[in-house]
């Protein structure tokens, strides 16, 4: 069974850092490519960033491009999402996806439970 387990979530000021971080056992990690997606309250789940296997292509949403980093350690089958000059705005719940294959777009197989972030003004 595989599984997908969020950490690093919590509550940061406006302008403040947090790095994102999954941990993936049940499957090959390294093999498939992995992403992070966020949802809001009231809008839709959307596409963050992901990565892939094994050029460790990247792909970032327009929205977080220069502030968010993606990356992943397959020797310790995590993956990550360091987020700097956080705004309010990002303030959703996070989710870490695993690819159904290991090149981009990230098509999702497996979700995470989630973990919230929440930027204070």
């Amino acid at each position: 069974q595989v599984q997908l387990v969020e950490s690093g979530g919590g509550l940061v000021q406006d302008g403040g850092s947090l790095r994102l971080s999954c941990a993936v056992s049940g499957r090959t990690f390294s093999w498939f490519a992995m992403g992070w997606f966020r949802q809001a309250p009231g809008k839709e789940r959307e596409s963050v960033a992901a990565i892939s296997w094994p050029n460790s292509n990247t792909y970032y949403a327009d929205s977080v491009k220069g502030r968010f980093t993606i990356s992943r350690d397959n020797a310790k089958n995590r993956v990550y999402l360091q987020m700097n000059s956080l705004k309010p705005e990002d303030t959703a719940v996070y989710y870490c996806a695993a690819g159904a294959s290991s090149s981009l777009p990230l098509s999702v197989a497996y979700w995470g439970q989630g973990t919230q972030v929440t930027v204070s003004s």
